[in-house]
């Protein structure tokens, strides 16, 4: 019974496009209680089944407008449900603002503020590593979780901060993904979808989660990285702007492209085409997250052709790549290292091993000078894939100087 009332509850929760911390907010109101008896954890546990919310029944039902009845009905739906950010939340909320908070009282002026750090920061990324700003990133994020839980603000103001603390967490997950801290990035994007979800933004959480996903695909974790892919791009629903659509759809892509197998394949390249489909509903008079602005035809071919590379069709790959890379900004080290390194790899699977050495004496300097482990572990793969050609002058130069980790 407690299992099909939770079931109901996150049903009846999604059809009023609610996050659990506003059906928890509802609830206290519908009860008329002061202060925060039930938080976002309460309505987890309702909903997962680990607790049976009897005395609270009757205004749950109240504030989500339905029946007593119909929370207590048994489930009878035999489909799967579809998978939902809800199931990558944090286990335990850190976002919980304290019980006794002394901090002073802010107002819309300190969101500005944590605005501008944000933004400060995605600027530095586009042309410094994860090595050199990770210790930046952190501490605005620490700062920015002890502001919202130690001082009082309005409503609106507390769900402004929350969106841009889910902004940061962004921000700061990518840099320590890039800095090779996986373990730290994949908390930074839980907190930063917990946020954005009760800040009930829920294309900046698809953004969290397509970037978690992104992380899982490529650290050995390919099975959870489809299946969050895939929820980021179901919980942001049609409604979700153009570019925000496009970008869950590449990360779906490249989830299933590191899957492996024809299927996967097949559902890769779906899914690229829906990408493009989705970008080019764009236009000038579409809105979309500043923070979406670095998404545009050029990234989409970026990924087509790393999806390419990854199922060894380098005859496609190549010619995408060269012309992204013809009129890329050279500032940007770090994804020109990273883009030179799939031509790399594309060019040895088109059987032009001396073609194939020459980019990856590029991506090798490139790298040197840049404290990222992404274009470090792309190196590593780069040197195994020359292997095969050991023989070549000009590669066993390469492997001589540089032997394979």
């Amino acid at each position: 019974m407690g299992s099909d009332i939770g079931a109901n509850i996150r049903q009846a929760r999604e059809a009023c496009g609610w996050s659990q911390a506003r059906l928890a907010r509802e609830v206290c109101r519908a009860a008329g209680v002061v202060g925060d008896p039930v938080g976002r954890q309460e309505v987890s546990r309702w909903e997962t089944g680990k607790r049976t919310p009897r005395e609270w029944l009757p205004f749950i039902a109240a504030a989500l407008g339905v029946p007593v009845e119909a929370l207590k009905a048994p489930q009878t739906a035999p489909e799967t449900p579809l998978p939902t950010l809800a199931d990558f939340l944090p286990a335990e909320d850190v976002l919980e603002p304290l019980s006794g908070r002394t901090g002073r009282r802010i107002g819309m002026g300190e969101v500005v503020d944590l605005q501008q750090r944000v933004h400060s920061l995605r600027l530095a990324d586009d042309v410094l590593a994860g090595g050199d700003l990770i210790r930046p990133a952190l501490r605005d994020l620490r700062r920015a979780v002890k502001v919202y839980r130690e001082n009082t603000y309005s409503s609106e103001v507390g769900r402004q901060l929350l969106s841009q603390i889910g902004e940061l967490a962004q921000i700061a997950g990518w840099i320590a993904s890039d800095a090779g801290q996986h373990e730290e990035a994949e908390r930074i994007y839980r907190l930063g979808i917990s946020a954005a979800r009760q800040a009930e933004d829920h294309t900046l959480a698809g953004n969290l989660a397509g970037s978690l996903a992104y992380q899982m695909s490529n650290t050995g974790r390919e099975d959870e990285g489809v299946t969050l892919a895939q929820a980021a791009l179901n919980d942001a629903g049609l409604d979700a702007p153009p570019k925000a659509r496009a970008l869950y759809l590449d990360r779906v892509a490249w989830a299933h492209t590191k899957a492996g197998g024809v299927a996967n394949g097949q559902a890769a390249m779906r899914a690229l085409g829906e990408a493009g489909e989705a970008l080019s509903a764009d236009s000038e008079g579409t809105e979309s997250p500043a923070y979406l602005y670095w998404v545009d035809a050029g990234e989409l071919k970026v990924m087509e052709s790393r999806v390419y590379t990854e199922l060894h069709r380098p005859l496609r790959a190549v010619p995408l790549l060269r012309s992204v890379l013809s009129g890329y900004d050279a500032t940007h080290t770090r994804e020109m290292a990273l883009y030179l390194s799939w031509l790399a790899v594309a060019l040895a699977d088109a059987n032009e091993p001396e073609e194939a050495a020459s980019v990856a004496e590029r991506v090798i300097t490139l790298g040197s000078d840049t404290p990222s482990e992404r274009v470090a572990e792309r190196v590593r793969v780069i040197l195994s894939r020359l292997q095969e050609f050991a023989e070549v002058p000009e590669v066993a130069a390469i492997l001589a100087e540089h032997p394979a980790a």
